[in-house]
């Protein structure tokens, strides 16, 4: 039975990790764009009205300094409540939980600020990829179902490993969902064998891939080298990062992969080569491993780091692009949408996935991290991508206008739910 009320959501959007990773950043934009616009008949969804989609976050602090302002307006921002922020409150729970084995009592707590919305839509995409995620992501479904709600998995990739017959908690979970929305097709097909045929299950496009470019907004000194840069060759746009480094077999064969790579784009080419952060928590945070590349190549004009930005701003800055190398699902999907040949430094399956919904197979777009060893690997596959420049860019053109046609159906698939 619903205990929805007139003060809680249409709908609430939750594992939302913050904006500090602007995949999630990129998500919550596109989102709130395509529900918040006009639907299917070109009537006004009814949506933008404050407080009619929440955002719960668990970095409100990273959407206010991130999110554009009228994206914002758009949504109730709300935060996440922290057991570790209240020792008191941990102790308790704990116990409860040990007492009761009532587990979803800490997803109560979490996220009491989602009150009861008519929808409760999980919005990051690959937390059933990780174990860590999982047992969160399951009782957050139960608590959500049990107030009544319709909950929605949007977006997602589940390493079709974990899909067996025996893992019987993991399946009957996901058959709780109203609607999944896978974003790749490895991910639909390894859902459809586990759950069956059913209505629930649309393959939909990462909602990202609509996200709109803002060069405009990007500093003004990256925006004149990236103009100059066209002159002399264009730019090659890479993306490190520290997750990347956990799934490499020799983390510091990747390093040397990159640094070998960038010397021979110096030596070969007349190419600037920017490195883009597209995660900066604290914790897991691009710069880190972009910095100790750069350190490399100090004082090397046609070598630099791109601060810092939003989203949008990052995405203006990878369209300008003449190649793209990232290791982060977000960063490439600026990049693909842009129309930019992209290679993937790939570690699960939507990787596989993306690339090979998008030009038929992933052979030749994702190195998967786990099998680099030898440095020259990645420099023979950005040889490979730069040689395949023309075919790719015209792949993508081809493509990309059908592709991110179906990421915007995330809204009207979201918005029927809603109204059934």
């Amino acid at each position: 039975m619903s205990t929805y009320s007139q003060n809680d959501p249409s709908i609430a959007l939750y594992m939302h990790a913050g904006s500090g990773n602007h995949g999630c950043e990129a998500i919550v934009d596109s989102l709130t764009r395509l529900l918040t616009g006009k639907d299917s008949g070109g009537k006004n969804a009814g949506l933008s009205a404050p407080g009619k989609i929440r955002l719960v976050s668990c970095r409100a602090d990273e959407d206010q300094k991130y999110l554009p302002g009228k994206i914002r307006e758009r949504l109730d921002i709300v935060s996440e409540r922290r057991l570790e922020d209240h020792p008191a409150a941990h102790v308790f729970y704990y116990a409860l939980r040990k007492v009761t084995k009532d587990y979803e009592s800490y997803l109560r707590y979490r996220l009491k600020a989602a009150g009861s919305p008519k929808l409760a839509v999980s919005i990051g995409g690959d937390n059933y990829c990780y174990d860590s995620m999982i047992g969160d992501c399951m009782l957050a479904n139960g608590m959500f179902k049990k107030k009544g709600a319709k909950t929605v998995l949007l977006g997602c990739s589940v390493e079709p490993s974990l899909l067996k017959p025996e893992n019987r908690a993991l399946i009957h979970d996901l058959k709780r969902y109203d609607l999944i929305l896978a974003r790749e097709s490895i991910t639909c097909d390894a859902l459809k064998e586990a759950l069956g045929e059913s209505d629930k299950l649309r393959l939909v496009p990462d909602p990202a891939f609509t996200l709109p470019a803002d060069i405009q907004g990007v500093p003004e000194d990256i925006r004149d080298r990236l103009k100059s840069a066209i002159e002399r060759g264009g730019t090659a746009g890479l993306n490190l990062s520290p997750l990347a480094g956990e799934y490499a077999k020799n983390p510091g064969a990747l390093t040397e992969s990159f640094r070998a790579l960038i010397q021979r784009l110096l030596d070969t080419t007349d190419m600037d080569i920017a490195l883009i952060p597209h995660v900066v928590w604290e914790n897991n945070d691009d710069r880190k491993v972009l910095s100790n590349l750069a350190g490399m190549f100090e004082g090397q004009p046609r070598v630099y780091m791109v601060p810092d930005l939003p989203a949008e701003q990052l995405k203006g800055v990878i369209s300008q692009c003449r190649f793209f190398i990232g290791a982060r699902t977000h960063a490439t999907i600026a990049a693909y949408s842009s129309l930019v040949p992209t290679l993937v430094l790939g570690y699960s399956v939507k990787a596989k996935g993306i690339a090979k919904d998008l030009f038929g197979t992933d052979e030749g777009y994702v190195l998967p991290v786990q099998s680099l060893e030898d440095p020259g690997q990645l420099t023979q596959a950005a040889a490979w991508l730069m040689e395949k420049e023309e075919e790719i860019r015209q792949c993508l053109s081809k493509v990309m206008p059908e592709y991110t046609a179906r990421a915007s159906e995330a809204a009207q698939l979201l918005r029927r739910c809603l109204n059934e």
